[in-house]
């Protein structure tokens, strides 16, 4: 079928003709179809049975363009290919923390899989103060996981070769490249940002140290093939309940520096813990919700790792440095340094990686909802002043922060200079 874009009264004809479907969307059912993406790249429908509703899945369609800014803005469809091979991915190495995979098509850019109509994105219940007692514990899990499997730490030479070939994913590296590291550190038309703020967004333009060290971590980006990263991985990429964490759409994903997706699910927290100067009046309670946030960014951290390493200690198979490697008197300690010396670097580049990510959603194209949907410009700025102050110093410091709670010292330390 030639590639067309689908539309709620042409979707159900299309899955008709999908036999891997067939046990999912029984052909004898009827079905309601709902159109509900409101992402920046893609259409997205959720069909459902009217008999039963357990027979349901999400259809997710690349669309030729960057849809948050219009035809204009051409772009690959390709990127439905890398982010289903990633979910399959993620699905072998993080078994129950992304959504299955049931059937895609990339002549038509599109990908089916499970509806994960008991979950909510994580952002907006994050700005209701919303608790899961699960996420650290989870997310750490699918870092480690993710992270390691995909590493020369794991994989065979030819292996992992193969696997930076296969995630190349070019177009929407570039877009990250620009959006992320490049544009909003200088004047670029789609940047855009406070205007309560503008001394603070043109300082931080002109900062020579922090640009140099930006520039550095976009080296890392572009050259770095640590690891399969998700390279989206923000609180609008997770869905959760009380009981359940799962990752979804990882159209960016490639192999980059392990340390990315830490940091980019460290930051968003960090936002939302900005946002809550606004969003929570009351002292008790935002301090009470911005602890929380804080307590778990250091058990994520913390426990990714710890489950690195463990995953690293139970499987030294990878030809970066074969068990064989370390086997002489005295080898084990050695290879413990090693071990500790390596999740370091990984360390030093979240720290990095967090602040200018942090930075980009203050003074670039694209902010965060936790923070765009205070509507109050005055009230806003206090938040993105703070995240700006914060993010500028993990980037400037980050050769000086060893450890997390130095990490969380600096969002302490900001916390501080708020008059909320």
């Amino acid at each position: 079928m030639a590639y067309q874009p689908l539309t709620p009264e042409t979707l159900l004809d299309y899955l008709k003709g999908r036999p891997a479907l067939a046990e999912i969307l029984p052909p004898d059912e009827t079905y309601d179809v709902q159109e509900v993406g409101d992402g920046n790249l893609n259409l997205v429908f959720v069909v459902q049975s009217r008999e039963n509703p357990a027979h349901t899945l999400v259809v997710k369609q690349a669309l030729p363009y960057l849809r948050v800014v219009g035809e204009d803005w051409p772009l690959t469809r390709d990127r439905v290919i890398y982010e289903t091979e990633a979910l399959m991915l993620h699905n072998k190495y993080a078994p129950g923390l992304a959504p299955r995979v049931y059937d895609h098509d990339y002549e038509m850019s599109t990908l089916m899989m499970e509806n994960l109509n008991r979950h909510e994105i994580m952002r907006k219940p994050l700005v209701r103060r919303v608790k899961f007692p699960n996420f650290a514990e989870q997310i750490a899990t699918f870092l480690a996981n993710t992270l390691f499997y995909t590493s020369d730490l794991y994989l065979k030479g030819e292996e992992k070769k193969a696997l930076v070939e296969r995630f190349m994913n070019p177009h929407l590296r570039k877009l990250q490249e620009d959006f992320v590291y490049t544009n909003p550190f200088k004047e670029s038309p789609e940047n855009n940002w406070n205007p309560l703020l503008d001394d603070l967004v043109q300082e931080v333009r002109r900062d020579g140290d922090l640009k140099e060290r930006v520039a550095w971590l976009k080296e890392g980006y572009m050259n770095h093939a640590q690891s399969l990263i998700h390279a989206d991985l923000h609180t609008g990429s997770i869905m959760i309940n009380q009981q359940e964490t799962r990752v979804i759409d990882p159209e960016f994903a490639f192999v980059g520096p392990a340390g990315y997706d830490v940091a980019a699910v460290l930051q968003n927290l960090m936002l939302s813990y900005a946002s809550h100067f606004a969003h929570t009046p009351d002292p008790a309670a935002r301090a009470d919700y911005q602890g929380w946030l804080m307590e778990t960014m250091k058990q994520i951290w913390e426990r990714f790792a710890e489950k690195f390493e463990n995953l690293w200690i139970e499987h030294p198979e990878g030809d970066l440095m074969p068990a064989d490697y370390w086997a002489y008197p005295g080898g084990e300690a050695d290879f413990a340094r090693f071990r500790k010396d390596y999740l370091a670097t990984v360390f030093r580049d979240m720290v990095g990686i967090a602040g200018t990510k942090a930075l980009r959603r203050m003074m670039g194209i694209v902010s965060v909802w936790d923070i765009s949907s205070i509507e109050d410009p005055v009230k806003r700025a206090v938040a993105e002043r703070f995240a700006i102050q914060v993010g500028r110093r993990w980037i400037k410091e980050m050769d000086a922060i060893e450890n997390v709670d130095q990490f969380l010292d600096v969002m302490r330390e900001e916390a501080e200079r708020v008059d909320a």
